[in-house]
Parts: C-alpha cells; structure tokens; sequence
C-alpha cells in the first residue's frame, strides 16, 4: 500500500485545511516540557476495553502524541478519536481535530510520522500486526498472550530481533515490586533450593460453538476473525459497541487460549522469572488424569527438575527447602522455617500494615546485599518509552513475551490432546511424544498467514 501521508508536518497542514477549522498544533497543547522533537507520536490498534485504558494513560502523558486509532468497530473506534481529541482540547481550552481514525490497521502503520503502535487487539491478531508493525519500522508495546500459537512466537521474536525495534509486552506485573520481591528472594536463595512451583488460574479454552446471531451494522466481521476461520458472529465473541467487560474470544481454541494463556501468561511469566529462564522454557510437559476433562493439573517440568503445577492457589506460589513466596497482584507472603516473616494478603485481616510496607521491609531485611538483581522498573508504559529513548530492551522484551506464551501453549497440549511429550525450548521443537502440527494453525485465511 502506498504511503499517502509522508510527512508529520503535511498531514497536520492537510487536516486543518481540510476541517476549515482551529487545529491546536503540539507546542500549543503540550507543555513546554516536552519539545516537540522528542515527543513519541502513538497509534491505537483494537480499542476494546485493554487499549481503552492505555488510551487513556497515553493521552495524558507530556511525552506522547495520540495521532490515530484503529478497530474494526465503527462505534469503538470513533469513541477513542473522540476521547483523544477532547483530552487535547480540554489542554488548552480550544479545538482539536488531529487523531485520525481507521478500520484497516495497513493505513495506520503507513504513516511516516507514527512512531510506535499499542496493540491490543484479540489474541489471534497479535503476531500478524506486530509483526508488519515492526516491518514498518514501529516501535511496538503489544498486549499479553503475545501469540496465538507457538510458530507465531518464534517468528514474532526473529522480526523483532531483525528490524531492531523496542518491543515492550503487556505482562505489567513485572513492573510491580511485589513480583520483583518475589522473583528475586527466589533467585537469591532466600527460601532454599526451589522445589515446585503452584500456579493459580482458571480453565482451558473449549471450541467454539455458538450459534448465529444477527449484526447490528458498524462491524466488519470479516477482518475481525482475520487470520482465524470465519465463525459465525455472536456477541459471545465481539459484544458491539463500548463495553467495559472483557469478551470471551479468549475462551475459545480458534482466536485464544483460555485462562491457561489469559492469566496463566501473567503468572507463568512470573514463575519462569523466579526460575531465571528468560527466553528459555521448560523441558517437559505433563497431562493430568482424565485430561479430556480435566481443567487443573498440567504440569510443566524445567532443566533443574523443578515441576510447575497448574492447581489451585494464591497466584504464583514457589515452595523451596527452606520457605515458601507466594505472590498475586497486590498480594505477597513470605514463610520461611514454618514462620510467617512478612504478609499482606487480606486487608480485613492484615490490618496495621500494607502492601509497600511489608516488601519493602522484605527488601531492606534480605535482599540489600542480594547477588541477583533483577530489572526494576518503575511503571510499564514510562519503562517502554523510556526504553523508545535509550534504545534498550524493556522490562518484558519480545523474548520474554514470547518465552511466556510458550510455555503456556505447551501446558494446553496437555488439556487439548493429552500430552506427556518433551520439549526443546532452544530450538522450539518437540523432541518426542508430540506433534509438529500442534506448533501453528493447521491453516491460516486469505492473505493473514504468519
């Protein structure tokens, strides 16, 4: 597709010509700050309910410009335009008319002057857009699970690597100093030699399997399934309009990948975190009993004989000789000896005391003089533009997104077929007892293949 727009500056003049009405230019609604030279210029790809709140975090910021959003929702996608071009105007107390507004994600990542994208569309979008994102010479900070499917991973992370673009994964809670606490007094020994691992989250993705409803006008479905099989339309899928739910495309094998990559790519992140194989994977992958039924119990087994187990638990729970972390969003406990050191977990019961309060003094009490360091960031979104500045690899790099979402993907081998196989994760290849088949779809549509 050709470029229509090249420059910042023309398109700036040709949309003020064009609405024949006053267009607050950056130095006007920005604060003096933020030259404009310096400011990231964003585009807004899938604006459900995730992108609606980092629209609404990105819009405020000094060192960014909103110019576009995308969604293959009429509604939706005028909402977004509409909110960014009120939060400008409310800047300054004038009009603004400078986001523009697309159905087709191609016309989005064809503008010269966009210089990074959010993306948080459906799970089996993801790797197709990133991936032309990064093509087109964007910088990228995409939602978690980062892809569909595990050949989407590796070839995500090679485009990436090969066009050298800042690419920040939406797995936040590596921004969060509870999960930072946990990881590190895992690496530093604190409770011992690991053992095992207990993740906490809920159930694999059945098929799909609803009936047909009527469309209300204002949704293009077609592009909607995109790369996934053209399934009839329900709101089960894609609920119209505005909407401040999350919908249950993530709840099905042909666009997700239920809670075990929903959740289960938060919390395995975290674990493989605490584990220190970033990048890397588990080596072995267990099916429960009754795996045709089962909704807990998959296991994933790493190089140093440490089993990940799928259960019920408090969120991402490490046991090891000597105590025990367990960690969750806004939550934290540290056993060590059969004794509770540091603990908030129940605000009704914990009372006297507080989340910051009680790692921070973990910190201080056992980690000052800590070998193992991990990455401290300060916020996701001010650790992607940060690293948009430098030049460096994020807190959640396409690496790691991607290394997360693998090991998810292996766990729900085991729910859908079954399987007790063994796994390369440098290669990415099955060694044995699994098929090759299960690594990508068994067929992608139209021009939409990965």
């Amino acid at each position: 597709m050709q470029n229509t727009i090249p420059t910042r500056r023309r398109f700036l003049q040709s949309t003020a010509a064009a609405l024949s009405a006053p267009l607050i230019l950056p130095g006007r609604v920005w604060s003096q700050e933020s030259a404009p030279s310096k400011r990231i210029t964003l585009g807004f790809i899938g604006m459900g309910k995730m992108n609606g709140g980092h629209l609404k975090n990105f819009v405020n910021r000094d060192d960014c410009q909103v110019l576009a959003v995308c969604d293959v929702d009429t509604t939706r996608r005028e909402n977004a335009k509409s909110i960014v071009e009120k939060t400008y105007a409310d800047k300054k107390n004038a009009e603004y008319k400078g986001c523009a507004a697309y159905n087709d994600f191609r016309e989005l990542l064809d503008r010269k002057d966009i210089d990074a994208v959010v993306i948080a569309t459906p799970d089996h979008w993801h790797a197709f857009i990133a991936i032309a994102a990064v093509n087109a010479g964007k910088d990228v900070y995409c939602e978690k699970p980062l892809t569909y499917n595990i050949h989407e991973a590796v070839t995500l992370t090679e485009a990436v690597r090969k066009t050298d673009r800042v690419f920040q994964t939406g797995s936040q809670q590596r921004s969060s100093k509870e999960f930072r606490v946990a990881a590190e007094l895992v690496r530093n020994g604190i409770i011992g030699e690991l053992k095992t691992i207990t993740t906490s989250f809920g159930d694999p993705a059945p098929p799909y399997n609803k009936p047909a409803e009527e469309m209300e006008p204002g949704l293009d479905w077609d592009r909607w399934c995109g790369p996934g099989p053209l399934v009839n339309y329900n709101t089960f899928l894609c609920p119209r309009g505005v909407h401040d739910n999350f919908p249950n495309w993530r709840m099905t094998r042909e666009f997700g990948g239920g809670m075990i990559t929903d959740w289960g790519a938060h919390h395995i992140d975290i674990a493989q975190w605490g584990l220190g194989v970033d990048g890397g994977g588990p080596v072995e992958v267990r099916a429960p009993e009754k795996w045709e039924t089962a909704k807990r119990g998959a296991q994933l087994v790493y190089a140093n004989g440490v089993v990940l187990t799928h259960a019920e638990g408090k969120g991402c729970s490490f046991f090891g000789s000597e105590g025990e972390v367990h960690v969750n969003r806004g939550k934290f406990e540290l056993i060590r000896g059969g004794k509770t050191i540091h603990k908030f977990w129940d605000k009704e019961v914990d009372k006297g005391t507080s989340l910051d309060r009680e790692v921070i003094l973990t910190e201080r009490e056992l980690l000052a003089d800590a070998k193992v360091k991990l990455y401290n960031s300060k916020g996701h979104h001010q650790d992607w533009i940060d690293s948009i500045h430098s030049r460096q690899r994020p807190i959640c790099d396409v690496a790691i997104g991607a290394s997360s979402v693998i090991a998810c993907h292996l766990m729900n081998f085991a729910y859908y077929y079954g399987a007790n196989m063994k796994w390369n994760p440098e290669t990415h290849t099955i060694v044995s007892g699994g098929d090759a088949k299960w690594l990508t779809r068994e067929s992608y549509r139209g021009e939409w293949k990965v």
